[in-house]
């Protein structure tokens, strides 16, 4: 009677031990899933898209901290809306569409998700013949959508002083809104609306936004970007 009660606990003892040991190697199973599926979307949250504005002096944030450059404004409302997007600022002063078209493929190393194009306006103020102008923006832009077919393009539209002449500021003007319908991109009309002429949102230039109106830029460019992103 001994022996069997001896064998019965026996027998429960390995299955209680049995049991134990499935349900801590099904619990370390779960914990590996749960830890390598928080891994994985860690990698995902950290492998930000990127945004580069390509552009001059009006980009680089002329006579300011790069902090209150338009591009740096961007950041930070992606950063207060939790997006996953990294802005990246190639704006060079003194650039023009010939010296931008010349340096692009350093900066086309890493795919942008969305590409501004804010070039132009040094060669209206250099009075550079506008057929030049059209011809660099359209190669600039068949590069990008060469390399990163699915990346979208955006071209800040830019106006000059008629200091070159009433229709060569008009034609100017005309030759951004041509060039996106031709290319099919997306279109800021008019990257320095509500800041140009004002001298209280310029530099004394009269040409470079001050911070409050580079903050007017801003609101301007992330309306048209935001429906991208």
């Amino acid at each position: 009677m001994l022996r069997i009660i001896k064998t019965a606990f026996t027998a429960v003892l390995l299955l209680a031990v049995s049991s134990t040991l499935t349900v801590s190697c099904n619990q370390k199973q779960e914990t590996e899933k749960k830890v390598t599926l928080t891994t994985v979307k860690t990698a995902e949250k950290s492998k930000k898209k990127n945004i580069l504005f390509y552009g001059n002096s009006l980009t680089a944030g002329y006579g300011l901290d790069e902090e209150a450059s338009f591009p740096s404004l961007i950041q930070d409302k992606i950063d207060s809306l939790d997006l996953n997007y990294r802005v990246i600022n190639g704006g060079l002063s003194g650039e023009t569409t010939a010296s931008g078209l010349s340096r692009l493929d350093w900066f086309l190393e890493d795919q942008p998700e969305v590409f501004i194009l804010e070039l132009g306006g040094n060669d209206g103020l250099r009075g550079i013949p506008l057929e030049e102008t059209r011809k660099n923006l359209n190669a600039i832009i068949a590069a990008v959508s060469k390399k990163f077919p699915s990346t979208k393009i955006l071209l800040a539209g830019m106006q000059i002083p008629p200091n070159m002449g009433l229709e060569y500021a008009e034609e100017f003007r005309e030759m951004y809104a041509e060039i996106a319908e031709k290319q099919n991109i997306g279109i800021i009309p008019f990257l320095l609306e509500g800041v140009a002429g004002n001298p209280d949102l310029n530099l004394p230039d009269g040409i470079h936004p001050t911070s409050e109106g580079q903050q007017i830029v801003a609101q301007t460019v992330w309306k048209h970007l935001r429906p991208l992103l």
